[in-house]
């Protein structure tokens, strides 16, 4: 496996005396390691188109006690980009990275510039103010995955209600220990008629006609 040196880019990178001394706690040369394959331009182009940006969507994700929710809309969609391996996984859609490591759930939001911020919920694209409103009412760490994922699946509703570039199909994921799983995926429309259904209006009075004299 071929690995590159990134010890350039990065500013704690550990440094050496003239005797080849190391100092600092960073012992090794920060590396990542390259894909096993032979085309490695064709796999360049896939991955882009794996995870080719779009915009006009609504994103959001979660920590509760048994791993994190991601739930998103599909009026516009980049895709998902999956990557597991026998200790770590990931799951990264649209601008959030879900994963699970030996420490438990993680969370990371990565914006257009590469900034990287980890935290326990968030909500991007045009309708995350309404997603983050249902999201700071029903949040609770001890949830369910049942009751995550409904809390994830009414918050993308909500900003598909209210939001009109967010649409379609609500998704909704859930990462935990053992891998990843879809939970749902339910047309818009039809949660609507979930979470307000139609009730018929009662006849306060009928009109009848007067007996005749």
């Amino acid at each position: 496996m071929m690995r590159i040196d990134t010890s350039g880019l990065d500013p704690f990178a550990p440094f050496t005396s003239a005797s080849g001394d190391v100092y600092g706690d960073v012992l090794s040369v920060p590396s990542f390691e390259l894909p096993r394959t032979t085309d490695f331009d064709g796999f360049q182009k896939k991955s882009v188109q794996m995870v080719k940006p779009a915009k006009g969507t609504t994103t959001l994700a979660f920590i509760f006690k048994d791993g994190v929710i991601v739930a998103a809309d599909s009026r516009a969609s980049m895709g998902g980009y999956i990557c597991m391996s026998i200790v770590y996984l990931f799951f990264l859609h649209r601008t959030m990275i879900a994963g699970w490591d030996e420490t438990g759930p993680g969370l990371y939001y990565v914006d257009s510039e590469g900034g990287r911020l980890k935290g326990k919920r968030f909500s991007v694209g045009s309708g995350s103010p309404y997603a983050y409103g249902v999201l700071d009412d029903g949040y609770r760490y001890n949830m369910s995955v049942e009751e995550a994922g409904e809390l994830g699946r009414r918050a993308i509703y909500h900003a598909t209600f209210r939001d009109a570039a967010s649409g379609g199909v609500a998704s909704v994921y859930h990462v935990g220990p053992n891998g990843w799983q879809k939970l749902s995926g339910d047309d818009v429309g039809d949660l609507h008629y979930k979470y307000y259904p139609v009730i018929a209006a009662p006849v306060e009075q009928e009109m009848s006609e007067a007996p005749s004299a």
